[in-house]
C-alpha cells in the first residue's frame, strides 16, 4: 500500500494538473515476500519517443534508449562504466600492424525471426551504417575500413587503410540487423534479449522477453516505454503507479514529489550529456579565442548549475566527461573571473563590448540557460539577443547551414572530443595541432599513447575555449522502491532493461 505521504502527494499532483480525483485504489506489484518476480512487466516513463525504429535513419536518442542492447546487439558492448567488452563477438584479434581486425561470432545466435546469425549479416549491417543514405552519428569514423571479408559463416575480417585503435569501440555502435528486414524504420529483427512487440505512436513502445535468447534470460517478461511530452505528466504517472520508473529526470522540480518518500528510490549516476554554449568559430568575433575565453570567464557556471539543477550535476571544463579514458579536470582552465573577461575583451579590441544572437532551442533547460547567460554577459558589456527556435530549425539552420553566431545544445555522446578535429563540423573549430594530435591518437599503437595524445589535444581545445562547456547533466533515475536492477549511469542514451526486477 502507498504511504500516507505518497497519497497526499498524488492528490496534490492531480489537483495541480487539473484532474478531479474521484477514487483511488492500489495493488502491489510482484509477491509480498520481496522475491523478484521473473514474470513482471516493467513500465518505464521517458520523454524521448523515437522518430522511427532505425539507428541510421534519424530515429533519435529514443530508439537508442529502447532498442540498444535490448532488441539489437553489436559485436562489442559499451558497458555502463564506459568500458568495452565482447558481445556477439566471441573473440577478437588484431594484426601486428593494427590494420586487420578479425571477429569470431558466438555459436547459437539467432535473430528473433529464427534466422541464424552469420558473418554475412554482420557485413550487411556494417554497410548499412556506412551507406551514403545513412544518418548514423559516427558514420565518418568508419571511412578507415577499406574491406570487409567473410571467409566463413563465423568469421568477419575488417581491413583498415590505417590504424584505428578505437575500432573495437566503434563496433559497439553497429547494430546487427537482419538484412532481410523489409523496413527497419517500422519493423525490427535483432538478436537481443527482447523481441519488439508493438509501438503505438505518441503513447507506448513494448518489447517482450526473447525466450530463445542465446545468453542469459532477461529478468522480467515485458517492458513498455510510456512516452510523455511533459515532465509533470511523467511524474504524475510515477506517483499514481502507472509507471515503475523514469529513465532520466529533466529538472529538480520533477524530483520534489519523490524526495524523502520511502515509496521511491532516487539514484544519481554519471552522465555524458554536456550543456554547451557553442560558437560559430568561423565568424567574428568568435573566430578569436580571446573573445571565446572572455565569454567563458564572464559566466558563473556554479551559480548556473545550481539555478538549473539545484545541487545536482557537475561542472565540466571540456568536452570530455569522467567516463572517457582521457578525462582530466579542466574546470579551472577558464574559471569565473569577470575582471579577466573585461581584460580579454579589451585585448581583443572590444573594450566597449559587442552583441550577438544566441539561437536557443525551445525546450528546457535551454531558454533558462539563455536568460542566465544574457544576464551574466551584460555585466561585462556583452549584449545577447535570444532567438528561440525549434529542434527542426536548429538542425536546419545551425547543424546543416551553419547560419548562426552562437547556440545552445546538449551533446549526449561519450568520446566526442574528436569533433573539434573536424573543421567541417557545425561549430567550425579549426586548429592544426588538435587535428594532428587526434589523428595521431587514432593511429596510436597503445591505449596509453592514445590517451596521452587526446589529453594534449583536449587541453588546447579547453585553453582556446573552442566552446563553452557549461555543465554536465546529472543522470537521475527515479523508481518505485520495489523496483531494482536498472542502469545508474547515462551513456549515450542507452538504457539496458534486462536486469530490472520487481519484488
Amino acid at each position: 500500500m502507498p504511504s500516507q505521504r505518497r497519497i497526499a502527494r498524488i492528490v496534490a499532483s492531480l489537483i495541480a494538473a487539473g484532474v478531479f480525483l474521484t477514487g483511488c485504489s492500489s495493488s502491489p506489484s510482484g509477491d509480498s515476500s520481496g522475491t523478484p518476480d521473473a514474470a513482471a512487466e516493467i513500465e518505464i516513463g521517458s520523454l524521448y519517443e523515437p522518430g522511427n525504429l532505425s539507428n541510421v535513419d534519424a530515429g533519435g536518442q529514443g530508439i537508442t534508449e529502447a532498442f540498444n542492447g535490448n532488441v539489437y546487439e553489436s559485436l562489442m558492448k559499451l558497458d555502463d562504466d564506459g568500458s568495452i567488452s565482447p558481445l556477439l563477438a566471441e573473440a577478437q584479434t588484431v594484426s601486428d600492424d593494427g590494420l586487420t581486425y578479425t571477429f569470431t561470432l558466438r555459436d547459437g545466435v539467432k535473430f528473433h525471426s529464427g534466422k541464424d546469425l552469420t558473418s554475412a549479416d554482420v557485413k550487411a549491417s556494417f554497410e548499412r551504417v556506412t551507406a551514403e543514405s545513412s544518418q548514423a552519428a559516427r558514420k565518418s569514423s568508419y571511412a578507415v575500413v577499406s574491406d570487409v571479408a567473410t571467409p566463413d559463416d563465423k568469421t568477419v575480417v575488417f581491413t583498415l587503410s590505417e590504424r584505428s585503435i578505437s575500432f573495437p569501440y566503434l563496433m559497439a555502435y553497429v547494430w546487427i540487423v537482419n538484412p532481410d528486414l523489409a523496413d527497419p524504420k517500422t519493423e525490427a529483427d535483432g538478436t537481443g534479449p527482447y523481441v519488439f512487440d508493438d509501438w503505438l505512436r505518441g503513447s507506448t513502445l513494448s518489447i517482450v522477453r526473447n525466450d530463445d535468447y542465446w545468453g542469459e534470460q532477461a529478468k522480467n517478461a515485458r517492458v513498455t516505454f510510456h512516452y510523455f511530452t511533459d515532465a509533470s505528466a511523467e511524474s504524475n504517472a510515477l506517483l499514481t503507479g502507472e509507471i515503475d520508473l523514469v529513465t532520466s529526470i529533466q529538472s529538480p522540480d520533477s524530483l520534489t514529489p519523490f524526495e524523502d518518500d520511502p515509496d521511491f528510490t532516487i539514484s544519481e549516476g554519471t552522465s555524458t550529456t554536456k550543456e554547451l554554449l557553442a560558437f560559430n568559430d568561423r565568424v567574428a568575433p568568435f573566430d578569436d579565442a580571446l573573445v571565446r575565453r572572455a565569454v567563458y570567464s564572464a559566466v558563473d557556471r556554479e551559480k548556473l548549475l545550481d539555478s538549473i539543477w539545484a545541487g545536482h550535476g557537475s561542472l565540466i571544463g571540456s568536452m570530455v566527461p569522467p567516463t572517457d579514458p582521457w578525462y582530466e579536470d579542466l574546470t579551472a582552465t577558464n574559471a569565473y573571473d569577470p575582471e579577466l573577461s573585461k581584460e580579454l575583451l579589451t585585448e581583443a579590441g572590444l573594450a566597449d563590448g559587442f552583441s550577438f544572437t544566441l539561437l536557443t532551442p525551445n525546450y528546457d533547460p535551454h531558454p533558462q540557460v539563455a536568460e542566465f547567460l544574457k544576464s551574466e554577459l551584460a555585466k561585462v558589456g556583452v549584449t545577447v539577443e535570444i532567438q528561440i527556435i525549434t529542434a527542426d530549425e536548429w538542425y536546419s539552420k545551425v547543424f546543416k547551414e551553419r547560419d548562426f553566431e552562437a547556440t545552445l545544445q546538449e551533446h549526449v555522446n561519450d568520446r566526442d572530443v574528436v569533433w573539434y578535429a573536424n573543421p567541417d563540423f557545425y561549430w567550425g573549430y579549426d586548429n592544426a595541432d588538435v587535428q594532428r594530435l587526434v589523428a595521431e591518437a587514432e593511429t596510436a599503437a597503445t591505449e596509453d599513447e592514445q590517451t596521452a595524445k587526446l589529453k594534449e589535444a583536449n587541453q588546447i581545445i579547453a585553453t582556446e575555449a573552442a566552446s563553452n562547456w557549461l555543465y554536465l547533466y546529472p543522470q537521475i533515475v527515479v523508481a518505485a522502491s520495489n523496483v531494482s536492477g536498472f542502469p545508474v549511469n547515462g551513456l549515450n542514451s542507452q538504457f539496458y532493461v534486462y536486469n530490472i526486477t520487481k519484488s
